[in-house]
């Protein structure tokens, strides 16, 4: 009885550092204005201005009428894409928490708390995947203007998709947090990691539909098709279009499959480097 009491009391021990933890992130994401406008204004300027500005040139004309490359217009291609944007952009950088809290000595005083490291690296990630979906969030708030239709079923599946998305992403921002020592540092390095990941995901162009996997590599560079086929937040991007949109250029199940593999694999390389702190 003894040793299940002192069980019974350590997982409350770890399950009040988890949520502690937690809520420390969220707070912090919402008193830093600077991601706060960044996670409204991202959108605003991909959706409105880009997804305007290029929507004419989305478009061809067969005899006379004018047809879409996809059976969408650009601001509804890009839309699903614009989300996952947000939540790259956020949960990657929400990381520097680690690198904040190792400089001013907060991660020392929980590193030595009864706290497990798998406790705490679990808190700091789910932390940051909230906050990551929450700026996901925002974007759903312009569906009507890109004439995104939205119904309850889509967004819950949205949800769900986004949270998968952020908890590996998150993992992944702590994995180059672990590597890299200065705020600078971090914020050039995780930027050349993001822009090349993102726009080699398919998200602000599209590998044409109607063509076959081999003529698509004749159209478009060899090596551009291969990057875009390995990258992982293709899927992530084009489950997240089968879920808002109704438009998928993969299988519907790959997007899922790949974020469940890659949010465990990314989180337990993140552990596995914490633990070496």
């Amino acid at each position: 009885m003894t040793g299940a009491a002192s069980e019974g009391s350590m997982l409350v021990v770890q399950l009040g550092g988890l949520y502690g933890l937690w809520l420390r992130e969220v707070k912090r994401a919402f008193r830093d204005r600077g991601q706060l406008i960044g996670g409204v204004s991202r959108p605003i300027l991909w959706v409105v201005i880009l997804g305007i500005g290029l929507n004419p040139y989305f478009r061809g004309e067969v005899y006379g009428k004018a047809t879409f490359v996809v059976p969408f217009t650009y601001l509804q291609f890009i839309f699903p894409a614009v989300i996952a944007l947000n939540i790259l952009f956020t949960s990657v950088q929400s990381a520097v928490s680690v690198i904040w809290d190792r400089e001013f000595g907060f991660l020392r005083e929980v590193l030595v708390s009864p706290l497990s490291r798998g406790t705490i690296l679990l808190g700091k990630v789910l932390g940051g995947a909230t906050v990551a979906v929450l700026h996901g969030c925002l974007v759903l708030l312009l569906a009507k203007f890109a004439d995104v239709g939205l119904t309850w079923p889509k967004v819950l599946e949205a949800l769900g998709l986004m949270s998968m998305l952020a908890f590996a992403l998150t993992s992944l921002g702590v994995v180059i947090a672990n590597h890299i020592r200065s705020f600078q540092g971090f914020g050039v390095f995780s930027n050349a990691v993001i822009l090349p990941l993102y726009f080699t995901s398919s998200s602000v162009f599209p590998l044409d539909p109607s063509l076959s996997r081999a003529q698509t590599r004749v159209v478009y560079p060899d090596w551009l098709v291969t990057v875009v086929e390995w990258n992982p937040l293709t899927y992530a991007v084009d489950a997240l279009r089968g879920a808002l949109i109704g438009f998928n250029q993969f299988d519907p199940r790959l997007g899922i499959t790949i974020m469940a593999v890659s949010g465990v694999a990314l989180f337990a390389l993140a552990l596995y480097e914490f633990r070496r702190v």
